[in-house]
């Protein structure tokens, strides 16, 4: 099965549930590509369009793709790739090709990886990025669970390019 891109109008995900069942974000180009399992997100309209929010901790190997590139990607797969998107998540790519070890293949669809195994995948444009400042919580235990130790996610918000789905 091949992808074919559908009108964003014709999108039809609940975003309530679709990164909770786990995607993978997704940048780099030719010369080389990192992913990672990604659980937490928006989507929505904002800024005069559809966009989409990731959300990456500063010491992810995937975090310099992204920052490297001025699109990523969403991959979102049906619950029989749950393994491998769990060893997507842990495994770092700085200490091996986990892409490989998962036997999935990338793809470029618009010049931006993806997964050949996804059922959907939305292209983003970053339009924005910035540090989660713990600080700033209104409610203190929302940081005191997720950074105590670790620094805070960066948020990378993009404007929905394109949408691929297989049939």
């Amino acid at each position: 099965m091949e992808f074919h891109e559908i009108k964003i109008q014709d999108f039809n995900l609940n975003p309530f549930t679709s990164t909770k069942e786990w995607c993978l974000v997704t940048a780099g180009d030719e010369k080389g590509i990192n992913t990672m399992t990604v659980t937490w997100g928006m989507m929505g309209y904002l800024w005069g369009g559809p966009v989409l929010s990731v959300y990456i901790r500063p010491e992810r190997y995937t975090k310099k793709f992204v920052d490297e590139q001025k699109f990523f990607s969403l991959s979102f797969f049906s619950k029989e790739h749950r393994p491998a998107l769990r060893t997507l998540g842990v495994k770092s790519g700085r200490d091996g090709d986990k892409i490989k070890e998962v036997d999935f293949h990338p793809v470029f669809l618009d010049g931006v990886p993806a997964f050949e195994e996804a059922d959907l995948v939305i292209v983003a444009e970053k339009l924005y990025e910035d540090n989660i400042k713990p600080e700033k919580f209104l409610d203190e235990s929302i940081p005191a669970k997720l950074y105590n130790n670790e620094g805070a996610h960066i948020i990378y918000t993009g404007r929905v390019k394109k949408i691929y789905v297989k049939e």
